[in-house]
């Protein structure tokens, strides 16, 4: 049920707005204010999806109401209602934000179609801002360790930035988690994330995989394709594992970094990328470098920013959130009803020495959770420790 808000200091405009209104749709749930300053208070403690304000007002006039609106709600759609006089003041309200202005006497037509669409962007944007918290939440890093609190704290320092960020730490931690986390709180959230892993692809291979080829480039190469950068152009692409990644390769990336081009196998035209680029590895990379296996100036160049993901055992206190976090996601995905772990258990799981990490944890929940009873015990970890 639509809740629309009137904001008008004339008693007689107010009447006739909430009559066209509620004859118009007997859904619209419609509220009047005075003045700037009740219609201030009343969105203070509602949510509106429309707020009709007149421009001028005594206390407060409606640029100041439109003002403050946007600081203290800002999806909330505004439409803006102005005398003859004020019509330079309207327009100017649409620069700072508001949805639309209607003149004074209001034609029927065009108040009706503007508090349609208005209605419907304010829809729309909730369901996306609905949609946008579903997909952080997949990516969202659970725990209140010292640890996850800094790399929280990092990131939201950092992903505002096209700062390049190299992810390091063992296998299971979670560093994709940290990659994605990026991507979703960075302006280039509606551009798309890349995720390429360097140790998965042959070495022959990944040249053609980053940048893509042309046709004849190499024997299997029968058309020209595309490759993950130009696919991640603006956007992220996640270099995971990137220790893994040969030295031909790493010298691509290098160029592309620096120049923000690169070129397909087999053909010498530049292409520009505009891509943010993080990377990721359970290797010292360092040590890489003095071995000759990992070059110094691309450590340099991706290393601009450096999070490091501590293991399971340096954060054994996030372990019953974990624990918990994961009970209710694998019981929804099993379609049966969330099992609690005794205090017991719980200490045990703190206790395992967890060499695989996140990873390994969940899949020792899921495994409780399905052979266990009603509640897991101290004896279901027992059992399974002694596996």
């Amino acid at each position: 049920m639509p809740k629309i808000l009137i904001i008008e200091d004339e008693a007689a405009i107010r009447r006739v707005l909430v009559k066209i209104l509620s004859e118009e749709n007997n859904t619209y749930q419609v509220e009047e204010a005075e003045d700037g300053l009740v219609g201030i208070e009343k969105i203070k403690k509602e949510d509106y999806d429309l707020v009709l304000c007149d421009i001028k007002m005594p206390k407060m006039d409606g640029v100041e109401v439109l003002e403050a609106v946007k600081k203290i709600k800002p999806e909330t759609p505004m439409v803006m209602i102005s005398g003859h006089g004020d019509l330079d003041t309207a327009v100017n309200t649409m620069r700072l934000g508001a949805f639309d202005y209607i003149s004074k006497p209001p034609d029927l037509n065009r108040l009706l179609n503007t508090v349609r669409i208005a209605l419907d962007r304010k829809e729309l944007v909730v369901e996306n801002k609905m949609l946008k918290k579903k997909v952080s939440k997949n990516y969202e890093m659970i725990g209140e360790s010292d640890g996850v609190e800094r790399i929280k704290d990092m990131i939201d320092k950092v992903a505002p930035t096209d700062a390049r960020v190299l992810i390091t730490g063992p296998n299971g931690t979670g560093k994709e988690l940290v990659a994605h986390w990026l991507h979703q709180k960075s302006e280039r959230s509606k551009g798309p994330m890349i995720e390429v892993n360097c140790a998965a692809i042959p070495s022959e291979l990944i040249e053609s995989e980053l940048f893509g080829h042309v046709k004849g480039a190499f024997t299997s190469a029968a058309k020209d394709r595309a490759g993950k950068f130009e696919a991640a152009n603006g956007g992220t692409i996640f270099l995971d594992e990137i220790g893994d990644m040969s030295l031909s390769a790493q010298a691509k990336v290098l160029r592309a970094l620096q120049e923000s081009r690169i070129q397909r196998v087999g053909s010498d035209k530049d292409i520009k990328v505009n891509v943010r680029v993080v990377a990721a590895t359970n290797k010292n990379l360092k040590k890489e470098i003095e071995e000759g296996n990992f070059r110094e100036d691309l450590y340099h160049r991706l290393a601009v920013i450096l999070i490091e993901v501590p293991s399971l055992n340096d954060r054994r206190v996030d372990i019953p959130l974990l624990i918990n976090y994961f009970s209710e996601k694998i019981s929804n995905e099993h379609g049966t009803a969330q099992k609690s772990f005794s205090d017991k258990a719980i200490k045990l799981l703190q206790n395992y020495d967890w060499t695989g990490n996140i990873r390994e944890l969940r899949n020792v929940v899921e495994r409780l959770i399905i052979l266990g009873g009603n509640e897991v015990s101290e004896s279901d970890v027992k059992a399974f420790a002694s596996k």
